[in-house]
């Protein structure tokens, strides 16, 4: 097909919520086996890809300039995940890297909700679109976990149990699309220094439903649940206490909690306009604060 005719790809790479998050032990090469359930916004960044005779990459956006300078790179070498994906999987396909990639970097960057995973499964769905790459290439899923622990998650972008490293993920049949405030206080969070100071403690999780019906039902299951993460994420950046204090005292909240290793926390409501009421006195309470507010289980990804 020829490059005038492709149409330019404009692909929403949704924040990822660990609604819970449970550390269930360690394998033998250091790394953690969690279960979670993981669901997706529709607040995100964008992965803009265009044909072009030659590759090229850039970031735009609220937060590009946190990247470091190799973070811009197009380059093979290149430390941005984007980038690593679109040269991974042209060489696994065969095919020339013949786009221009713009990354629009709305989310926080080491953040707790999946941005550079999400990031980089968004690039890889469009490139596969693009190239007319089949979904059963049997490369896709070491592909992707090669990438990084969130990235097949964030590749299928729906309602998942996920287990494991990150391998074991089976999409759950129904989710409600409920309203949700995300906030970050504006510090990044290293998730390999959260889990070096997090003390092993595996603790079950309830038995989850095979779906949910509604957001009560989700909420009083999660109530059951818990980010095992948080007290170490506390300990290192004690700011989270007055985040997730800040959610809980909003009207109409019905559970707040931190997401992945932090510091993004996130609070469901039962209705968009107490969400907006909510996110609107953070924001005035907190301006330097980021604060979002959307709908969970609504990406409109693609």
């Amino acid at each position: 097909m020829a490059l005038a005719h492709v149409k330019t790809l404009s692909i929403l790479a949704p924040a990822k919520i660990n609604l819970f998050l449970h550390v269930t032990g360690r394998r033998d090469d250091g790394l953690h086996l969690l279960d979670s359930l993981v669901a997706f916004t529709d607040i995100g960044d964008e992965v803009k890809i265009e044909p072009a005779a030659e590759f090229s990459f850039k970031v735009k956006g609220p937060f590009a300039s946190s990247f470091a300078a190799n973070e811009h790179s197009s380059h093979p070498h290149s430390d941005n995940i984007v980038v690593k994906a679109a040269h991974a999987l042209a060489h696994l396909a065969g095919h020339k890297l013949n786009v221009a990639i713009t990354l629009q970097k709305n989310l926080p960057l080491a953040s707790g909700i999946g941005g550079g995973s999400s990031d980089a499964a968004a690039c890889i769905w469009g490139l596969m679109k693009l190239w007319s790459v089949p979904p059963q290439a049997p490369y896709l899923n070491d592909l992707l976990l090669t990438l990084g622990a969130d990235v097949p998650v964030c590749f299928q972008c729906q309602s998942t149990r996920m287990r494991g490293i990150g391998e074991d993920i089976a999409l759950l049949s129904q989710m409600p699309e409920c309203p949700i405030v995300l906030v970050n206080p504006g510090v990044g969070c290293s998730t390999a220094d959260i889990f070096k100071s997090f003390e092993l403690s595996p603790a079950p999780v309830a038995d989850m439903p095979e779906r949910f019906d509604d957001i009560h039902m989700l909420c009083e299951f999660l109530k059951l649940a818990d980010n095992h993460l948080y007290d170490a994420a506390r300990e290192k950046l004690p700011i989270l206490s007055e985040v997730i204090k800040a959610q809980q005292a909003t009207e109409g909240v019905l559970i707040s909690r931190m997401s992945g290793s932090g510091a993004t926390c996130f609070a469901l409501y039962e209705t968009a306009q107490a969400a907006q009421r909510a996110a609107d006195d953070i924001a005035i309470a907190h301006p330097a604060w980021w604060v979002k507010r959307g709908w969970l289980n609504r990406p409109e990804r693609y």
